[in-house]
């Protein structure tokens, strides 16, 4: 399963999201990252192979986010299900 990093100046932790390429609120997490300097990773699920859909869905599972996107992992731990700014903004100290 290959992800996109996109760079920011401000790394301090590691972001990853799973996204759908059609969704609005994903659009907007992205954004508001990329608008924020935060470098982070990402994944658009529904351009996944079968396969790479399967271990994408089972990867949440392990780490009991819900099936929603975005899902938003903030250093492996902290889990934000939906688009959330000032969530957001509080896990990553911005």
């Amino acid at each position: 399963m290959t992800s996109t990093k996109v760079k920011g100046k401000k790394r301090g932790h590691d972001v990853f999201i799973y996204t759908l390429s059609t969704c609005g609120w994903c659009k907007r997490a992205k954004q508001f990252l990329s608008d924020s300097d935060v470098e982070y990773e990402y994944i658009d699920v529904d351009k996944c192979t079968p396969e790479e859909r399967r271990a994408a869905i089972q990867r949440l599972r392990e780490k009991k986010a819900p099936i929603g996107f975005p899902v938003i992992i903030i250093d492996g731990e902290r889990i934000i299900s939906g688009f959330k700014p000032e969530e957001i903004k509080e896990a990553l100290g911005l």
